[in-house]
């Protein structure tokens, strides 16, 4: 039974680490939330072995890993927000100026 739950833990990491690195972050929405439930299931079967908390210690870091690859994309896609936001004026003159442009070449 330790290897069962020694190789769920290690499963729940690998979906951890595989949606992160593929920035999927629906599907990592999907494994984080069900960690607590997966995690209390398997307490419940008892005292953890020395291999079981080491795979806990590898899943863990996962989750670690999994957080700080969010907050560099949400860094990365802030970043990119602000710089739209300060480009506006100039995107709405450009479309001005381009169906003006594509107005007088119809007339």
């Amino acid at each position: 039974m330790a290897e069962l739950r020694q190789a769920q833990l290690l499963r729940m990491g690998d979906a951890l680490r595989t949606a992160a690195a593929g920035a999927d972050w629906a599907r990592l929405g999907e494994h984080v939330n069900a960690l607590a439930p997966q995690l209390q299931a398997l307490a419940a079967r008892g005292p953890w072995s020395a291999a079981e908390r080491q795979a806990l210690q590898r899943l863990r870091t996962a989750h670690d890993a999994a957080l700080e690859a969010t907050a560099v994309a949400s860094g990365a896609l802030a970043a990119r927000l602000e710089q739209l936001r300060n480009n506006k004026d100039g995107w709405a003159a450009y479309a001005m100026h381009s169906d003006t442009e594509s107005g007088m070449s119809q007339g």
